[in-house]
């Protein structure tokens, strides 16, 4: 069984990785009162958060196509997604400790580790992938209209159902990625590395691709998990400090 690194899929989730630093320090600025900004509202913020999910499910994707192109097992598969899920449980419970009215209970790991299995059971169907990820990407539009004409389909609102997406009301989370419309991102991911591997495997590179930085760039985004678990407790570590040491902006 091969099992080629490409580089161009690591490369591509640090950018991922970058970006999310970026927005996170500034999220955090703004928690701490040096800045005011609406991350709930304002579309440049929620437009940010959406490219950066979307790029972190859409790599997923990308690499769960070159998984099964290389025939990768069930058991390799299931130790990789124990530590996925096992970092989304960390995640919900040291969310619980600092925001306890809005902690995480279905964020992007979440999300990924139950998208991850669906990925892996539907790697096979092709050109089908394209119009279902289309589906699950427009469904969540229609919810409030489903909703308003059949009130029985409220109950999808509640926690526990909502983490389907099919909802007219979003959940008060510091985190909240449902499997509608992300499962789409990660079917087009899916299917666009499907295509990739098949007609084009030239395109994901191999090791060593872009000089230094493409180096480093491939070695950080091999690391994602470990680095999106611990760079938000530096970063407001770090700006809490700045707090303390300077005091109130």
């Amino acid at each position: 069984m091969s099992t080629t690194r490409y580089d161009r899929i690591d490369q591509l989730r640090a950018v991922a990785l970058l970006w999310m630093t970026a927005y996170h320090f500034c999220f955090d600025l703004d928690h701490f009162g040096f800045t005011h900004q609406a991350f709930l509202s304002d579309p440049f913020w929620t437009t940010q958060r959406t490219a950066i999910v979307s790029l972190f499910l859409f790599t997923a994707g990308l690499s769960q196509a070159v998984a099964l192109h290389q025939g990768q097992g069930w058991p390799r598969f299931w130790r990789r997604w124990a530590q996925v899920a096992g970092a989304a449980l960390l995640v919900t419970v040291g969310s619980w400790f600092m925001f306890p009215k809005s902690f995480i209970y279905f964020g992007v790991l979440h999300g990924i580790a139950v998208m991850l299995v669906i990925a892996r059971l539907t790697g096979g169907w092709g050109r089908w992938l394209w119009p279902l990820g289309a589906l699950a990407i427009v469904l969540p539009w229609l919810a409030p209209a489903a909703m308003a004409a059949w009130p029985a389909l409220e109950a999808l609102n509640q926690p526990g159902l909502n983490v389907l997406g099919f909802i007219s009301r979003k959940p008060f989370a510091e985190d909240y990625v449902p499997l509608l419309p992300w499962m789409g991102v990660v079917w087009w991911g899916l299917a666009t590395g499907r295509w990739v591997c098949a007609h084009r495997p030239g395109w994901l590179g191999g090791s060593g691709q872009g000089g230094a930085v493409g180096r480093f760039m491939a070695l950080w985004g091999r690391w994602s998990l470990s680095y999106y678990l611990l760079h938000q407790p530096v970063l407001m570590g770090l700006v809490g400090l700045a707090k303390a040491v300077l005091g109130s902006p």
